[in-house]
């Protein structure tokens, strides 16, 4: 198993990946988020610019967000920047499209989106709203075609799983979803958590600043999956301050400071006793009896890549990356 990490994109990432590899990590994975983060393509130049052996992927890219030439031509960049370092993961959309009150991109919009950038990268004449285009980089702007990239599909259920199985190279999931991670010969598991320090209490500020917000996930996640954020710990007072808002600006109070921090909803949450969750919504804990998150991680279903942690912002953020080093 290799352990990989992922990072809410931010001006500072390209700093933060150099310091994962210092750390002997495989890859890095940076969000598509423009609602709340700067360019994924740009930020992962950067870091191929500091780095010299760790992966650099986007994960995920959301097909609705940009024409398939931008990401096809986004990829041959990198490719060319970083040779062999890169890899691909799309998905349908989450906070990527959520946030900016959109609905998620539908399965078969996301399978001949998908088939189109890999066709691109192949150097294959392609058809798009009814009119072919390929790329015509000359040799000074890409790699020659075609460019091999791996490409992984963010899925959770039988359809997702269907069409991911037909066009991608591997699996990418998240916290404890691993029942199919079998079926794919790469399977990349996001989780969310940090290491606690002797006797730190869960409600620690260091605690809430460093997993905090992946413990806020699973209330967005309830929420926008019809599920009830009220069975969770503090669940009654994060959906009283989303209510607050006027329906057609709720998605903007859900996703505020997604997976960054604590929007105003979370610290309800927080304060009502939603920390109480956080070694079930996250990978949080005692170091003891595992001196490292990937032993953990080993308890559950083989993968090719295990991400033990996705960073929210942080102030101390490269003591948390040696924290859950591999």
């Amino acid at each position: 198993m290799d352990v990989s990490c992922q990072f809410a994109t931010s001006l500072h990432s390209p700093e933060h990946i150099a310091i994962a590899e210092q750390l002997g990590y495989h890859r890095a994975w940076l969000h598509d988020t423009p609602a709340q983060s700067p360019d994924v393509w740009a930020m992962l130049a950067l870091a191929a610019e500091r780095t010299h052996r760790i992966g650099l992927a986007p994960g995920v890219l959301v097909p609705t967000l940009r024409h398939p030439m931008v990401n096809a031509s986004g990829a041959a960049t990198l490719a060319a920047l970083a040779p062999g370092r890169v890899a691909l993961a799309f998905g349908t959309g989450f906070n990527g499209t959520r946030a900016l009150g959109s609905p998620p991109a539908t399965w078969s919009y996301l399978s001949t989106y998908v088939r189109t950038v890999r066709g691109l990268l192949r150097g294959d004449t392609v058809e798009w709203d009814g009119a072919p285009m390929r790329m015509m980089h000359p040799g000074t702007n890409a790699p020659q075609r075609p460019i091999d990239i791996p490409a992984l599909v963010s899925a959770l259920g039988p359809k997702g799983l269907a069409v991911t199985l037909e066009i991608a190279d591997g699996l990418f999931s998240v916290n404890g979803e691993t029942a199919h991670a079998h079926e794919f010969t790469w399977a990349a598991l996001g989780v969310h958590g940090t290491v606690l320090s002797e006797d730190e209490p869960l409600d620690s500020p260091r605690v809430r600043a460093a997993a905090g917000p992946g413990n806020a996930l699973a209330y967005h996640a309830a929420y926008e999956f019809g599920g009830d954020p009220t069975t969770l710990p503090g669940g009654q007072a994060w959906l009283d301050a989303v209510t607050a808002h006027p329906r057609t600006e709720r998605h903007l109070a859900v996703h505020d400071q997604h997976l960054t921090d604590l929007n105003a909803a979370d610290n309800a949450a927080w304060s009502a006793g939603g920390w109480q969750a956080i070694t079930s919504t996250t990978v949080t804990g005692n170091p003891r009896p595992y001196p490292r998150p990937a032993q953990r991680l080993r308890t559950r279903r083989r993968h090719r890549n295990g991400l033990p942690a996705h960073r929210p912002r942080h102030p101390r953020r490269a003591r948390t990356l040696y924290r859950h080093r591999p």
